[in-house]
């Protein structure tokens, strides 16, 4: 099955000049969705993950049906706020400015072996601040997993020390 059938470009979204790719389709397709989950499962059921780690909030569309499909735990990254109880926080620089993300202390620790996934690979930066927020609760980073990848924007170079996966990449404007 080719999911780039599933993915609606929309362009000058959320401005002029950007090429926003649309994966609503792909989740109104219940064939494309499974589809797409049982590839990540395929790729990473034999690294054994005990969680699933994933930033709101698209990322934990993917991420809870995988950790289902591979007997993990589900373990969502939230903005700062958002997440009761006691929390670890990992800030990061963006281009203008910086922002944060927060995992709960007790959610992983030096016994979890975890996956990132998210909906999409452009910059890395966001995945990058999740590999830190896991690797500073002691857990073993086992890969990343993205439905979609903007090659262009050469995110996966931050991640070149892990197994990085994409079910769909795009060089550009294709």
């Amino acid at each position: 099955m080719d999911l780039k059938n599933y993915i609606r470009n929309v362009p000058d979204f959320p401005k002029p000049g950007i090429l926003f790719r649309d994966i609503t389709p792909l989740l109104s397709e219940p064939r494309a969705f499974r589809y797409a989950i049982d590839r990540f499962a395929e790729h990473f059921r034999g690294s054994e993950p005990t969680a699933i780690l994933a930033a709101e909030s698209r990322g934990f569309i993917f991420a809870a049906p995988l950790a289902m499909a591979l007997n993990a735990a589900f373990i969502p990254v939230r903005k700062p706020g958002k997440l009761p109880g006691r929390t670890r926080q990992f800030k990061y620089d963006l281009e203008y400015g910086t922002d944060s993300l927060e995992i709960h202390i007790d959610a992983i620790n030096a016994d979890s072996r975890v996956l990132l996934i998210d909906d999409l690979l452009a910059t890395g930066g966001t995945i990058e601040a999740c590999v830190k927020l896991a690797e500073q609760s002691g857990a073993t980073v086992l890969g990343c997993g993205f439905l979609v990848e903007l090659t262009f924007l050469n995110g996966r170079e931050r991640l070149r020390d892990y197994d990085v996966m994409s079910l769909i990449s795009y060089d550009g404007e294709d």
